[in-house]
């Protein structure tokens, strides 16, 4: 893993960063909008056990429920085309932000270069969730035991890097700044 920080610092330059910043906001304007209208609509529900931080194994099940035979197929659908992109694409973007801020905040060999794995971390814990909760859907009614806790538990992980992600970056981009200001300052 280490290799591959390394590896996303040495691509991860100013116009990388932001082409990838670019990406991500045309996705959560143009594709993310439509994409949750019709999980909505297809699901007849706006509740998503991904779009969630906790629920329980039962609280999934009655979802399943709620889904009906049709929506939830439409989630598995979801999860198997649109929920491979669009990880990658926040994963992509947080990475090479990370990693050109970081580059920019910390010196070459502090620990916080490796922060840059947290979004990988996500996207991976994203794609576990995924295929959790779309054995639930796809096994429902039968019961999906230690799987349907899992999920869950995926799902928390997920959004705490995620989250995670996005709180370094902000953080990264404060320090960046501090330090700038204060080599202008004792120039």
């Amino acid at each position: 893993m280490f290799k591959f920080s390394d590896w996303m610092r040495r691509v991860s330059n100013g116009w990388v960063a932001l082409s990838t910043l670019v990406i991500f906001l045309l996705f959560t304007t143009l594709v993310l909008p439509g994409q949750s209208s019709r999980t909505a609509a297809d699901t007849r529900s706006a509740k998503s056990p991904d779009m969630s931080f906790y629920y329980t194994a039962n609280e999934l099940y009655q979802v399943a429920e709620a889904y009906g035979k049709d929506g939830r197929a439409a989630y598995v659908n979801a999860r198997f085309t649109f929920d491979l992109i669009w990880p990658l694409v926040y994963t992509l973007f947080l990475g090479a932000g990370i990693s050109w801020v970081y580059g920019k905040a910390f010196a070459p060999g502090s620990v916080w270069q490796r922060a840059n794995l947290a979004p990988v971390f996500g996207m991976l814990l994203d794609y576990l969730e995924n295929l959790a909760t779309s054995t639930v859907m796809l096994r429902y009614p039968s019961a999906t035991p230690v799987v349907d806790s899992l999920a869950s538990v995926l799902t928390m992980s997920k959004w705490v890097f995620v989250g995670g992600s996005f709180v370094l970056l902000v953080v990264g981009v404060g320090v960046g700044v501090w330090r700038w200001v204060r080599a202008r300052a004792g120039q």
